[in-house]
């Protein structure tokens, strides 16, 4: 399985990204997904989760900011990011795992995709 993400950039506070993540493979669409960030010196956190039923959880600071979503036809999984604040500013990680109650199990990563909100 390889992950490509994309839509990551430079944006004012206040502004919107759409981030993109599209899997290989035959198990994008019985897999749930994650979105991770790290911005520099932290750890990576988990941000936002959609299971392959379309269930999703986002992390507190980014709720009602932030959308997931998925196309099974394409096998890409998309994080709409919208009031952007410069603390969002990190690496985003899309990954492929499964949800086990109100966990998430991540198993593959793909590269990160660089997200900068100025002041």
């Amino acid at each position: 399985v390889q992950l490509q993400a994309s839509g990551g950039g430079l944006v004012q506070a206040g502004g919107s990204l759409k981030l993109s993540c599209v899997a290989s493979g035959n198990i994008f669409r019985i897999a749930a997904v994650g979105w991770y960030r790290q911005a520099p010196g932290k750890k990576r956190d988990l941000v936002a989760t959609i299971t392959s039923g379309g269930v999703t959880d986002y992390k507190d600071s980014v709720k009602g900011r932030f959308t997931i979503s998925r196309d099974n036809a394409d096998n890409t999984v998309y994080l709409q990011m919208s009031s952007l604040k410069p603390e969002d500013t990190a690496v985003y990680y899309c990954n492929l795992g499964r949800v086990v109650g109100t966990y998430y199990f991540p198993s593959y990563w793909g590269q990160g995709t660089q997200v900068t909100v100025s002041s």
